[in-house]
C-alpha cells in the first residue's frame, strides 16, 4: 500500500501535480520511512502547495537525512530553500540560523562545490536590504562565476536576478531590465527547477512594477498565470500573480473584473507576506469608486498587516476634504520612502494634494522631481504620470498653453498603454485648458469623453466633477466669459476663492481676478449680489 502511494507520488511530482504529489507522498510516509530523496520531493511539494509549517518540518528532516547519508550538497540545497522561505516569511533569525548551519557543514567537509554559490546569494540579498548595493553586486557576481564553473542554471539565473535588482537600485533601470529578460528566458525554456522558476517569475514581475515598466509586467504576468495553470495545487506564486493582474486590470479600466480578482487574491494570500499588497489594491478600488468607508477599512488593514497605505490613504483624506491631514501623511510617507523608486508612486499624489492646499511652488518642485525620476528610469507609465502632473501644475499657475502641451503628451502615453482612468483624468484637464484658451467646442468634447469613461468605470467622484464642468454657458449675460460664468456659479454655491481655485485647478490670484471682473461686468460690489444675478439669469444648473 505504502509503496504504491510512493510510486503515485513520484509520478505526480514528475507531472507537476503538486497537490496529488503531496497527498500520495504523505500517505507513503505514514506507512513507511521515506528515503532522503523522496522526503526532498515531499518537502518541495509542501512548499509549492503553500503548506509553510509542514514545509519547514519536512525541510529540516530532509536536511538531517541528507547529512546522515553523507550527501552534503543535497543537504545544503535543502538548507538554501529553507533560508529563502524563512526570509520570505520575514523570520530572519531562522534564516540566519540555517545559513550559519549550512556554511558550517560545508566548512566541516571542506567541499568546493556549486552549493558554495547558493550560500552567497542570501549575503547579497542582505547587502541589498542594508543599502550596500556595491557589496550586493559583488556577491551576485561571485555567485555567477561559481554557477558558470559548474554549469548550474538555477544559480546562474538567481544571481542574474540579484544583479538586475542591484542595477535598478543604482538607477540603471534599462540594464537591470535586460538582466531580468535574460533570467526569464531560462524560465520559459524550462531550464530551471520548479521552486526557482516561481521565485524568478515573481521577482521579475515585482521589479518591473517597481520601475513602472507596464509592458514587461503585463507580459510576464500573463506568462506566470499560464505557468501556474499547468500545475495543479500551486499556491506560493498564484496569489502574487493575482495582485499583479489586479493592478493591470485597474490601470486598463476593467474595474469590475479587478474587484473580483482582488477578492480572490486576498483569500489566497491571507496570513502571507504579500497580503498587504492585495488589501491595498482592494482599498484603491473602493476609493476610486467612491466607497470611502470600505476603503478606509481596507487601508487600516494594510497598516495592521505591516504594509504602507500610501498614497491611497492620503488621497482618500483629500477626497473627504481633509487637506491638512492628507498633506501631513503624504509628506511623512515621502520622507520614509528613501530611494527615488520608492518616492515616485507618492509624488503624483503629493502634487495633487499640494495643489488643493494652494501650495503651487511646492507642487512645482514635486513635479520637477517626478520628471527627473521618469527620465532616469525611462518607463512609459512614469513619463505619462510626470507629464500629467506637470500639466496640472502649469494649469494651476495659469500657464495654460504649456499645460496643454504637457497634458497632450500625457494623453498620448496613457492611450498607448490603455490606461483608461489616467487617460480620462488627463482629458478632463485638457478640456479645462481648452476652455481657458477660448476653444469651448474642444473643451466640451474632451470633457464629454472623460465623463463617458468615468461613468463606465464607476468613478463617481470624478464623474461628478466633470458633470459640473460640462454645463455649457452659451450666450452668457453681461458679457461674461465661460470661465467667469463657471466661477460665478461656484461663488453662488457659497465657495470661497480658495475653494474655487482648488475646484478649478487655478491659482488664488487668478480666481480673485475673475471675481473682480465679474463684479465689474455685473455692476455689483458683493458676492450676495452676484449670487442673486446668477439665480435671476438662470445660470445655476
Amino acid at each position: 500500500m505504502a509503496s504504491s502511494a510512493l510510486t503515485r507520488g513520484r509520478e505526480a511530482f514528475e507531472r507537476r501535480n503538486w497537490s496529488s504529489a503531496y497527498r500520495e507522498l504523505t500517505a507513503a510516509g505514514a506507512g513507511m520511512e521515506l528515503e532522503a530523496d523522496d522526503l526532498q520531493l515531499l518537502f518541495t511539494a509542501a512548499h509549492l502547495t503553500g503548506r509553510e509549517s509542514e514545509r519547514n518540518e519536512l525541510g529540516a528532516e530532509a536536511y538531517r537525512m541528507h547529512v546522515e547519508s553523507g550527501n552534503v550538497p543535497a543537504a545544503v540545497r535543502c538548507a538554501f530553500h529553507l533560508i529563502m522561505g524563512f526570509a520570505e516569511q520575514k523570520e530572519y533569525a531562522q534564516a540566519g540560523g540555517w545559513l550559519g548551519r549550512a556554511r558550517e557543514l560545508l566548512d566541516d567537509y571542506g567541499m568546493d562545490c556549486v552549493e558554495q554559490g547558493y550560500l552567497i546569494l542570501p549575503v547579497g540579498l542582505q547587502s541589498l536590504d542594508a543599502g550596500d548595493t556595491a557589496g550586493a553586486m559583488a556577491s551576485f557576481a561571485q555567485a555567477a562565476k561559481i554557477a558558470q564553473r559548474y554549469g548550474d542554471a538555477d544559480l546562474a539565473t538567481l544571481s542574474r536576478i540579484g544583479r538586475g535588482r542591484a542595477l535598478i537600485n543604482l538607477g540603471e533601470a534599462a540594464e537591470g531590465a535586460a538582466m531580468l529578460d535574460q533570467a526569464m528566458v531560462a524560465v520559459t525554456a524550462g531550464e530551471l527547477t520548479p521552486m526557482v522558476s516561481g521565485v524568478v517569475y515573481c521577482a521579475v514581475i515585482e521589479m518591473c512594477r517597481d520601475i513602472f515598466d507596464l509592458g514587461r509586467a503585463r507580459e510576464w504576468t500573463a506568462a506566470l498565470a499560464q505557468w501556474c495553470s499547468t500545475q495543479p495545487g500551486l499556491v506560493p506564486y498564484r496569489g502574487e500573480c493575482l495582485v499583479y493582474r489586479v493592478e493591470i486590470m485597474k490601470l486598463r479600466g476593467t474595474w469590475d473584473d479587478a474587484s473580483q480578482e482582488v477578492g480572490a487574491a486576498c483569500e489566497v494570500l491571507a496570513d502571507r507576506p504579500a497580503e498587504p499588497l492585495a488589501r491595498y489594491q482592494q482599498a484603491e478600488l473602493h476609493r476610486l469608486t467612491g466607497n470611502f468607508g470600505p476603503a478606509e477599512e481596507s487601508y487600516r488593514l494594510v497598516s495592521r498587516l505591516g504594509g504602507s497605505p500610501q498614497p491611497g490613504l492620503a488621497l482618500l483624506r483629500l477626497a473627504q476634504g481633509q487637506v491638512k491631514t492628507a498633506e501631513s501623511s503624504i509628506r511623512l510617507a515621502m520622507d520614509e520612502a528613501g530611494s527615488p523608486i520608492r518616492r515616485a508612486p507618492l509624488l503624483a499624489g503629493c502634487a495633487e494634494i499640494l495643489l488643493e492646499a494652494n501650495k503651487l511652488e511646492q507642487a512645482r518642485s514635486v513635479a520637477a522631481e517626478l520628471s527627473t525620476i521618469a527620465g532616469d528610469l525611462d518607463a512609459p507609465l512614469l513619463h505619462g504620470t510626470a507629464a500629467y502632473v506637470e500639466g496640472s501644475v502649469l494649469l494651476a499657475a495659469g500657464e495654460v498653453e504649456g499645460a496643454l502641451a504637457a497634458l497632450r503628451r500625457a494623453w498620448r502615453v496613457f492611450r498607448e498603454l490603455d490606461a483608461a482612468y489616467d487617460g480620462a483624468r488627463t482629458r478632463a484637464l485638457i478640456g479645462i485648458a481648452c476652455r481657458q484658451l477660448g476653444d469651448e467646442d474642444t473643451a466640451q468634447m474632451e470633457l464629454d469623453a472623460a465623463r463617458w469613461v468615468f461613468r463606465q468605470l464607476g468613478a463617481a467622484t470624478d464623474q461628478a466633477r466633470v458633470d459640473r464642468l460640462m454645463a455649457r454657458r452659451e450666450q452668457a449675460p453681461a458679457g461674461l466669459t465661460a470661465r467667469e460664468v463657471e466661477v460665478l456659479c461656484l461663488v453662488a454655491a457659497g465657495m470661497t476663492n480658495r475653494a474655487i481655485a482648488a475646484e478649478l485647478f487655478l491659482a488664488n490670484k487668478t480666481v480673485a481676478r475673475h471675481v473682480s471682473n465679474i463684479f465689474t461686468k455685473l455692476g455689483v460690489s458683493s458676492r450676495s449680489a452676484a449670487t442673486a444675478f446668477a439665480f435671476q439669469n438662470g445660470l445655476i444648473p
